[in-house]
């Protein structure tokens, strides 16, 4: 595959740990909104530049995403972000919680994701697409990286190591608790070496970010074609150095990720009474145990956890091996999906029904128990494995929505990429 070097935009040293901020989608509105207030030169000021208007105001109107282009301006203008002219590659570690991922930030060809060397796994909604769409063109910038993953290179690994014996361009913990350490690669020999592994790695998997993906290829195709009709030979317009070739994204080694459970909250349980409830289930192929007060948390694939009525249980599939190999048809999110939230709750949008609700990450069950309430459902489930993920890409198949949850998350503003400055 095609990863280059990329010149960026990213944030001084000393206003780093205060300038990162998580990805945008992580916020509901009110709390994009409150974070903002607290820290109002955050990134995420730019990234939810809705923050800046009333609350009835349009998130999605022409002045909020002209906003959004005014503050990255200012935050250029007051020393909060320089450039780097020279286009590099960079290595970042992530430190939390005594877990450790080390990856490369660099431009990934847009060919790439266009003939799926760059394999994806889940849907895209065309109105999420639009946000993120409007927000590069009024910036002019990639702002948000594409979280991406890799079966681990040895090339690769030893190059990253290389860079990691010199000073670091960061190091500095985030409001969070992340610790960010960051080295540039710039020197030439080494930017050919890095250059010449990628070119080697058959294919890349979307983690985290699919939206954002989407639409920086689309920004992307569209500076392309609009090159081209500026007179520009096709050539000339899909040179490997154009800006509109490439889209920002973390690639890092798939060993080091971690996944973890994204649960499940059905607001009411259907009408159904206990026991009628543990004969839908049953019929589905899962096994209950005991109401039991502590969370029953999954231990293995097949294992899911219920509460219900302020009790929890543990949940079996009695004959996990009937759903063959397809690699969709046995995810537990996928069985859950079509076995028990269709057919028991009449759920069969998981994307727009607003009885379904999800929990992802480190959560606590606490937050389960409580959107479950008295007369609803919740489901504790084990987390989607790297492996499932990268078996159902190159199956060329989509998982169900919110089947994976990788911590930590990306940050957003680290590294900035401009696509014409």
């Amino acid at each position: 595959m095609h990863v280059e070097p990329i010149r960026c935009l990213r944030p001084a040293p000393d206003r780093a740990a205060h300038f990162v901020s998580l990805p945008y989608d992580v916020f509901t509105r009110a709390e994009a909104r409150s974070y903002v207030e607290a820290h109002p030169t955050s990134f995420l000021a730019i990234d939810r530049p809705e923050t800046s208007f009333s609350p009835d105001h349009d998130p999605y109107a022409p002045d909020v995403y002209q906003r959004a282009r005014d503050l990255l301006d200012e935050r250029v203008s007051d020393g909060t972000l320089v450039r780097d002219d020279e286009p590099c590659y960079y290595v970042i570690r992530m430190e939390q919680d005594g877990h450790r991922q080390t990856g490369i930030a660099g431009g990934i060809a847009v060919e790439d994701y266009e003939t799926g060397v760059v394999a994806r796994h889940e849907v895209t909604l065309a109105a999420k697409e639009a946000d993120r769409i409007s927000h590069i063109r009024a910036t002019d910038a990639q702002t948000g990286p594409i979280f991406c993953a890799y079966r681990d290179q040895p090339a690769l690994d030893g190059l990253m190591a290389h860079a990691m014996e010199g000073l670091p361009l960061y190091d500095f913990f985030d409001e969070q608790g992340l610790r960010h350490v960051v080295w540039r690669v710039s020197a030439h020999g080494d930017v050919v070496a890095m250059r010449d592994a990628f070119a080697r790695l058959p294919r890349a998997y979307i983690a985290d970010g699919h939206h954002r993906a989407a639409s920086a290829v689309r920004v992307c195709q569209e500076r392309r074609e609009a090159a081209r009709a500026a007179g520009r030979s096709s050539s000339e317009a899909a040179r490997a150095d154009a800006p509109w070739n490439h889209f920002l994204a973390m690639l890092f080694p798939a060993s080091q990720l971690r996944v973890l459970p994204y649960n499940r909250v059905v607001a009411d349980d259907g009408g159904l009474e206990p026991a009628e409830l543990d004969a839908a289930l049953a019929a589905t192929g899962l096994t209950a145990g005991p109401p039991q007060a502590s969370p029953a948390r999954p231990r293995a694939r097949g294992e899911m956890g219920l509460y219900h009525e302020g009790a929890w249980r543990a949940l079996r599939r009695r004959d996990p091996s009937l759903t063959g190999d397809d690699p969709v048809e046995s995810l537990d999110v996928s069985f859950l999906q079509s076995h028990v939230l269709e057919p028991v709750f009449g759920i069969a949008n998981p994307r727009e029904d607003p009885r379904l609700s999800f929990v992802g990450g480190s959560a606590e069950t606490g937050e389960l128990e409580r959107r479950a309430g008295a007369r609803g459902v919740a489901f504790l489930m084990h987390e989607t494995g790297i492996d499932e993920l990268m078996a159902v890409s190159d199956a060329g198949r989509l998982m169900p929505p919110k089947s994976t949850w990788f911590e930590p998350k990306l940050r957003s503003g680290l590294l900035i990429r401009s696509l014409t400055r």
